[in-house]
C-alpha cells in the first residue's frame, strides 16, 4: 500500500485539474511527465514528479519501472460481465448473413442468455465472472461497471445483483453495480409488455433500492425494446429510490433515447450508433457522458457511433467494452482503443482519455480514479513499450507488464 515507483519513461497522467471529465480539444491533453516517479501512501497517490523531484521515504517499498510507460488503469464503464452460457452459434449465424433481428426473432439474443442465466446457480455465475475480472485486470482494467439484465424476473435479477455484490466485496477490481431489468421483455410478458414495466417499477426497484443493490439503473430504450414512455416510467421510479439513470440509446434507431436521457439527467447515454442531430444538441447542452462501444459495432459489422462529431461538438466521450456474450465478446480496452482510432477517427490521445478519466466520469468516480493525480487511487498500469501511442498501435497483444491497484502490485 506504500510504494515508490521510479524510472518511469512516460507518466501519462490524463490530469483533469479538478474537472470531472475532458471534452473537445482537452481530450488530446494527456499531461505527460517524462522520466517520472510516483509516491503512493495507503493506496493513494501523494507525489508525482520528474526524476529527482520525488524521493522515497525510508519505510516504503520501491518498484523500478525499468523505463516503462505508465497509464491510469482503464475504467470500463459499460459491461454485462455476469452471465451464463455462450452464443458462438449466433456468431456463426451472423457469418452466414443473419441479422441481429433475425437471431432475436428465432429465440436467440438476450433471451437465449436469459434462459441460461435463470437456470444457473449463483456459484456458477460467480466463478466465471471472477475469472473474467482477472483477465480484464491483466489487460489493464482496474474499474468496471457490471449490469444485471439477463434474469428478467425478480428472482434472477436479484441473483445477478448478489453475484455483482460478491465480486465488489471480494475482488481487487473496483466493481460498480447497475440494475438493468429493462434489458428486454421476457417471453412470459410478450403479450402485455406494460405489465413487465409494472413488475420492474412496483416490485424490483423497491427491493433493489431499499437494499442498495445497485448504483445505477439502465434501460434499453430503442426500437423493438422499451419505448420512451416505458423508459421514463422506469427511470423516474429508479430515481425515487436513489438510483442514477443510464440508457442504452440510439443503438438500433434514433427514437429520442438520448434526448430523454439528458432530460432525466442521466450520467451517461451509451451506444449512440444512430445518434441524431437533435441528440448531439441535447448532449452539447448537458453534462451527460456520451459512451461509445466500438466492440459491438466491430463484432456485429454495424455502423459506428459518430465519435468524431461528438468530440468536435465538445461533448465528453467515453469508450467501454460492452463485454457480453452476444454482441461484444471482448473485455480488452486496448482493443477498443485500436478500433476507435482505426474506425472512429479518434486520436490515440482521445482514446486514452475516453478509456480512463471520461470512463470514470461515466460512473461518477472521476474524483477518485481515471487519472494519475495527487489524492486519487493509485491505479496504474506499466507497459513495456517505447511510448504511449504504441499501445493502440500494436493490437492483439497484451502489452501490460505490471498492474498496480490501490498501490498494490498484483501478481496473476
Amino acid at each position: 500500500m506504500n510504494l515508490f515507483i521510479k524510472n518511469i519513461r512516460q507518466l501519462v497522467t490524463v490530469a483533469s485539474n479538478g474537472k470531472p471529465f475532458k471534452a473537445g480539444k482537452e481530450m488530446r491533453e494527456l499531461n505527460v511527465v517524462e522520466h517520472a516517479s510516483v509516491l503512493i501512501e495507503n493506496g493513494i497517490i501523494r507525489q508525482i514528479g520528474s526524476a529527482g523531484e520525488v524521493s522515497a521515504p525510508r519505510d516504503v517499498d520501491e518498484l523500478d519501472a525499468a523505463n516503462r510507460v505508465a497509464l491510469p488503469g482503464f475504467v470500463d464503464s459499460h459491461t454485462h460481465a455476469v452471465f451464463a452460457g455462450s452464443r458462438e452459434n449466433e456468431f456463426a449465424m451472423r457469418a452466414e448473413g443473419k441479422s441481429y433481428a433475425d437471431i432475436a426473432g428465432s429465440g436467440g439474443g438476450i433471451l437465449s442468455t436469459m434462459t441460461a442465466t435463470r437456470a444457473a446457480a449463483k456459484k456458477d455465475l460467480l466463478r466465471p465472472a471472477g475469472r473474467r475480472l482477472n483477465e480484464m485486470m491483466k489487460l489493464g482494467t482496474t474499474t468496471v461497471e457490471i449490469k444485471s439484465g439477463y434474469g428478467l424476473n425478480a428472482e434472477a435479477e436479484s441473483k445477478m445483483l448478489d453475484v455483482i455484490h460478491d465480486l465488489r466485496r471480494d475482488h481487487y477490481m473496483t466493481v460498480v453495480p447497475t440494475f438493468m431489468g429493462a434489458h428486454a421483455f421476457p417471453p412470459e410478458f410478450s403479450e402485455d409488455k406494460n405489465r413487465y414495466v409494472e413488475l420492474i417499477t412496483n416490485k424490483m426497484l423497491p427491493y433493489i433500492g431499499e437494499r442498495q443493490l445497485a448504483v445505477f439503473c439502465d434501460v434499453f430504450c430503442d426500437e423493438g425494446y422499451f419505448d420512451l414512455h416505458q423508459t421514463e416510467q422506469i427511470l423516474l421510479e429508479a430515481k425515487r429510490f436513489g438510483l442514477i439513470p443510464k440508457l442504452h440509446a440510439d443503438q438500433l434507431a434514433a427514437i429520442g433515447g438520448t434526448e430523454l436521457g439528458v432530460q432525466l439527467n442521466a450520467i451517461s447515454v451509451d451506444h449512440l450508433e444512430h445518434l441524431s442531430a437533435s441528440g448531439i444538441e441535447a448532449l452539447r447542452r448537458s453534462s451527460t457522458i456520451a459512451t461509445v462501444l466500438p466492440g459491438a459495432s466491430f463484432f456485429l459489422n454495424q455502423p459506428y457511433a459518430p465519435a468524431r462529431t461528438i468530440i468536435d461538438a465538445t461533448i465528453p466521450l467515453a469508450i467501454a467494452s460492452d463485454c457480453n456474450p452476444g454482441t461484444s465478446m471482448s473485455f480488452s480496452m486496448p482493443m477498443m482503443m485500436t478500433i476507435a482510432c482505426t474506425q472512429m477517427k479518434m486520436t490515440p490521445e482521445e482514446a486514452i482519455t475516453a478509456c480512463t478519466l471520461n470512463g470514470a466520469a461515466a460512473l461518477g468516480l472521476s474524483h477518485e480514479t481515471g487519472s494519475i493525480e495527487v489524492g486519487k487511487q493509485a491505479d496504474i498500469i506499466l507497459y513495456d513499450v517505447p511510448n504511449y501511442r504504441y499501445i493502440p498501435y500494436h493490437y492483439g497483444s497484451n502489452l501490460a507488464s505490471k498492474i498496480i491497484k490501490n498501490g498494490t502490485v498484483l501478481e496473476f
